[in-house]
Protein backbone atom coordinates (compact mmCIF):
# COMPACT_ATOMS: atom_id res chain seq x y z
CA UNK A 1 0.00 0.00 0.00
CA UNK A 2 1.11 3.58 -0.61
CA UNK A 3 1.97 6.04 2.14
CA UNK A 4 -1.26 7.90 1.41
CA UNK A 5 -3.33 4.72 1.69
CA UNK A 6 -1.58 3.84 4.95
CA UNK A 7 -2.33 7.28 6.36
CA UNK A 8 -5.98 6.97 5.41
CA UNK A 9 -6.16 3.62 7.18
CA UNK A 10 -4.46 5.00 10.31
CA UNK A 11 -6.80 8.00 10.37
CA UNK A 12 -9.79 5.68 10.09
CA UNK A 13 -8.47 3.64 13.03
CA UNK A 14 -8.04 6.85 15.03
CA UNK A 15 -11.63 7.85 14.30
CA UNK A 16 -12.96 4.45 15.36
CA UNK A 17 -10.92 4.48 18.58
CA UNK A 18 -12.23 7.96 19.37
CA UNK A 19 -15.78 6.84 18.77
CA UNK A 20 -15.32 3.94 21.20
CA UNK A 21 -13.93 6.36 23.80
CA UNK A 22 -16.60 9.01 23.22
CA UNK A 23 -13.99 11.49 22.03
CA UNK A 24 -13.63 13.72 18.99
CA UNK A 25 -11.00 12.71 16.45
CA UNK A 26 -9.98 16.36 16.37
CA UNK A 27 -8.64 15.92 19.90
CA UNK A 28 -5.96 13.47 18.75
CA UNK A 29 -2.92 14.60 16.76
CA UNK A 30 -1.11 12.17 14.50
CA UNK A 31 2.67 12.47 14.39
CA UNK A 32 4.29 10.52 11.56
CA UNK A 33 7.47 8.98 12.94
CA UNK A 34 9.91 9.40 10.09
CA UNK A 35 13.10 8.24 11.81
CA UNK A 36 15.36 6.21 9.47
CA UNK A 37 13.05 7.01 6.57
CA UNK A 38 14.22 9.08 3.58
CA UNK A 39 13.09 12.63 2.95
CA UNK A 40 11.01 11.43 0.01
CA UNK A 41 8.82 9.39 2.37
CA UNK A 42 8.19 12.53 4.43
CA UNK A 43 7.23 14.38 1.25
CA UNK A 44 4.71 11.67 0.42
CA UNK A 45 3.17 11.92 3.90
CA UNK A 46 3.11 15.71 3.62
CA UNK A 47 1.37 15.48 0.24
CA UNK A 48 -1.21 13.22 1.89
CA UNK A 49 -1.98 15.95 4.43
CA UNK A 50 0.25 15.26 7.44
CA UNK A 51 2.10 18.21 8.93
CA UNK A 52 3.78 16.83 12.07
CA UNK A 53 6.78 14.50 12.02
CA UNK A 54 8.79 12.77 14.72
CA UNK A 55 12.50 12.04 14.77
CA UNK A 56 14.64 10.16 17.27
CA UNK A 57 18.08 11.57 16.61
CA UNK A 58 19.31 15.13 16.36
CA UNK A 59 21.88 14.42 13.64
CA UNK A 60 19.40 12.65 11.36
CA UNK A 61 16.78 15.34 11.93
CA UNK A 62 19.23 18.11 11.05
CA UNK A 63 20.03 16.53 7.68
CA UNK A 64 16.39 15.78 6.94
CA UNK A 65 15.14 19.25 7.86
CA UNK A 66 17.73 20.80 5.56
CA UNK A 67 16.52 18.65 2.69
CA UNK A 68 12.89 19.43 3.49
CA UNK A 69 13.26 23.12 4.25
CA UNK A 70 10.53 23.99 1.77
CA UNK A 71 7.87 22.13 3.77
CA UNK A 72 5.77 23.96 6.34
CA UNK A 73 6.03 21.09 8.81
CA UNK A 74 6.37 20.81 12.59
CA UNK A 75 9.13 18.58 13.94
CA UNK A 76 9.02 16.67 17.22
CA UNK A 77 11.95 15.07 19.01
CA UNK A 78 10.61 11.82 20.42
CA UNK A 79 13.90 10.04 21.17
CA UNK A 80 16.30 10.38 24.07
CA UNK A 81 18.18 13.67 24.07
CA UNK A 82 21.74 13.89 25.36
CA UNK A 83 22.33 17.11 27.24
CA UNK A 84 25.27 18.07 25.01
CA UNK A 85 22.85 18.27 22.08
CA UNK A 86 20.26 20.42 23.84
CA UNK A 87 21.29 23.59 22.00
CA UNK A 88 20.98 21.98 18.57
CA UNK A 89 17.69 20.34 19.51
CA UNK A 90 16.22 23.68 20.55
CA UNK A 91 17.11 25.05 17.13
CA UNK A 92 15.70 22.08 15.20
CA UNK A 93 12.50 21.03 16.92
CA UNK A 94 9.11 22.59 17.52
CA UNK A 95 8.48 20.32 20.51
CA UNK A 96 10.67 18.01 22.59
CA UNK A 97 8.85 15.00 24.06
CA UNK A 98 11.75 13.43 25.94
CA UNK A 99 12.72 15.75 28.79
CA UNK A 100 13.63 13.46 31.68
CA UNK A 101 15.78 15.51 34.06
CA UNK A 102 16.13 19.01 35.43
CA UNK A 103 19.68 19.24 34.09
CA UNK A 104 18.45 18.57 30.55
CA UNK A 105 15.51 20.94 30.96
CA UNK A 106 17.78 23.75 32.12
CA UNK A 107 20.07 23.32 29.12
CA UNK A 108 17.13 23.36 26.71
CA UNK A 109 15.77 26.41 28.53
CA UNK A 110 19.02 28.31 28.09
CA UNK A 111 19.18 27.38 24.42
CA UNK A 112 15.57 28.42 23.82
CA UNK A 113 16.12 31.70 25.66
CA UNK A 114 19.10 32.47 23.43
CA UNK A 115 16.83 31.91 20.42
CA UNK A 116 14.21 34.21 21.88
CA UNK A 117 11.50 31.55 21.85
CA UNK A 118 9.34 29.62 24.30
CA UNK A 119 9.76 25.95 23.46
CA UNK A 120 7.01 23.40 24.16
CA UNK A 121 8.23 20.29 26.01
CA UNK A 122 6.84 17.11 27.49
CA UNK A 123 8.24 15.10 30.37
CA UNK A 124 9.10 11.51 29.52
CA UNK A 125 7.97 9.14 32.27
CA UNK A 126 9.54 5.71 32.78
CA UNK A 127 6.70 3.33 33.62
CA UNK A 128 8.19 -0.10 32.90
CA UNK A 129 11.06 -1.82 34.68
CA UNK A 130 13.25 -1.61 31.59
CA UNK A 131 16.80 -0.32 32.12
CA UNK A 132 17.18 0.28 28.37
CA UNK A 133 14.50 2.99 28.38
CA UNK A 134 14.64 6.53 29.65
CA UNK A 135 12.34 8.79 31.61
CA UNK A 136 11.81 10.18 35.07
CA UNK A 137 10.52 7.72 37.64
CA UNK A 138 7.03 8.25 39.02
CA UNK A 139 8.21 9.40 42.44
CA UNK A 140 10.26 12.22 40.91
CA UNK A 141 7.68 13.39 38.39
CA UNK A 142 5.83 16.02 40.41
CA UNK A 143 9.01 17.76 41.53
CA UNK A 144 10.40 17.79 37.99
CA UNK A 145 7.14 19.22 36.61
CA UNK A 146 7.25 21.99 39.21
CA UNK A 147 10.87 22.84 38.40
CA UNK A 148 10.29 22.89 34.64
CA UNK A 149 7.22 25.05 35.11
CA UNK A 150 9.49 27.71 36.59
CA UNK A 151 11.86 27.79 33.61
CA UNK A 152 11.04 30.93 31.59
CA UNK A 153 11.83 29.69 28.07
CA UNK A 154 10.03 26.34 28.30
CA UNK A 155 6.33 25.61 28.05
CA UNK A 156 5.48 22.35 29.82
CA UNK A 157 2.51 20.86 28.02
CA UNK A 158 2.21 17.32 29.38
CA UNK A 159 3.69 13.85 29.56
CA UNK A 160 5.09 11.19 27.26
CA UNK A 161 5.84 7.51 27.80
CA UNK A 162 7.23 4.54 25.92
CA UNK A 163 5.79 1.51 27.75
CA UNK A 164 6.95 -2.09 27.43
CA UNK A 165 6.04 -3.93 24.24
CA UNK A 166 3.43 -6.66 24.47
CA UNK A 167 2.23 -8.96 21.71
CA UNK A 168 -1.31 -8.24 22.88
CA UNK A 169 -1.81 -4.43 22.78
CA UNK A 170 -4.48 -4.73 25.47
CA UNK A 171 -1.74 -5.57 27.98
CA UNK A 172 -0.30 -2.06 27.67
CA UNK A 173 -3.54 -0.38 28.75
CA UNK A 174 -2.59 -0.13 32.46
CA UNK A 175 0.55 1.83 31.55
CA UNK A 176 -1.37 4.36 29.47
CA UNK A 177 -3.98 4.66 32.21
CA UNK A 178 -1.29 5.32 34.81
CA UNK A 179 0.18 8.11 32.71
CA UNK A 180 -3.22 9.75 32.34
CA UNK A 181 -3.83 9.50 36.08
CA UNK A 182 -0.44 11.06 36.80
CA UNK A 183 -1.25 13.95 34.48
CA UNK A 184 -4.63 14.44 36.16
CA UNK A 185 -3.03 14.58 39.61
CA UNK A 186 -0.46 17.14 38.48
CA UNK A 187 -3.10 19.22 36.68
CA UNK A 188 -5.21 19.29 39.84
CA UNK A 189 -2.36 21.00 41.71
CA UNK A 190 -2.52 24.02 39.35
CA UNK A 191 1.24 24.51 39.41
CA UNK A 192 2.47 27.78 37.87
CA UNK A 193 3.67 27.31 34.30
CA UNK A 194 2.52 23.69 34.18
CA UNK A 195 -0.10 22.29 31.80
CA UNK A 196 -0.95 18.63 31.37
CA UNK A 197 -3.13 19.00 28.30
CA UNK A 198 -0.97 16.71 26.15
CA UNK A 199 -0.45 12.97 26.56
CA UNK A 200 1.98 11.60 23.98
CA UNK A 201 1.51 7.84 24.05
CA UNK A 202 0.77 5.05 21.63
CA UNK A 203 2.55 3.85 18.51
CA UNK A 204 1.64 1.71 15.49
CA UNK A 205 1.06 -1.41 17.59
CA UNK A 206 -1.08 0.09 20.34
CA UNK A 207 -2.23 3.63 19.51
CA UNK A 208 -5.92 2.69 19.61
CA UNK A 209 -5.59 1.57 23.23
CA UNK A 210 -3.71 4.79 23.99
CA UNK A 211 -6.52 6.87 22.49
CA UNK A 212 -9.08 5.02 24.57
CA UNK A 213 -7.01 5.92 27.63
CA UNK A 214 -6.71 9.61 26.79
CA UNK A 215 -3.82 10.11 24.36
CA UNK A 216 -3.84 13.47 22.63
CA UNK A 217 -0.76 12.66 20.52
CA UNK A 218 -0.02 9.32 18.89
CA UNK A 219 3.37 8.58 17.33
CA UNK A 220 2.93 6.30 14.32
CA UNK A 221 5.75 5.18 12.06
CA UNK A 222 5.53 1.60 10.81
CA UNK A 223 1.80 1.76 10.05
CA UNK A 224 2.49 4.76 7.80
CA UNK A 225 5.91 4.18 6.28
CA UNK A 226 6.29 0.40 6.59
CA UNK A 227 8.90 -1.55 8.52
CA UNK A 228 12.16 0.30 9.08
CA UNK A 229 15.64 -1.04 8.96
CA UNK A 230 17.19 -1.56 12.36
CA UNK A 231 19.90 0.93 13.20
CA UNK A 232 22.79 0.20 15.54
Amino acid sequence: MSVQENIERVQERIQLACQRAGRSAEDVRLIAVSKTKPAEAVRQAYAAGLREFGENRVKEAAAKRKELADLDAAWHLIGHLQSNKAKQAAQLFDCIHSVDSLNLAEKIDRAAAALGCKLPVLIEVHLGEEPSKFGVEQDGLLQLAEKIGALPALELRGLMTLPPFFDNPEDVRPFFRRLRQMAERIEARKLPGVSMRELSMGMSHDFEIAIEEGATIVRVGTAIFGERERTP
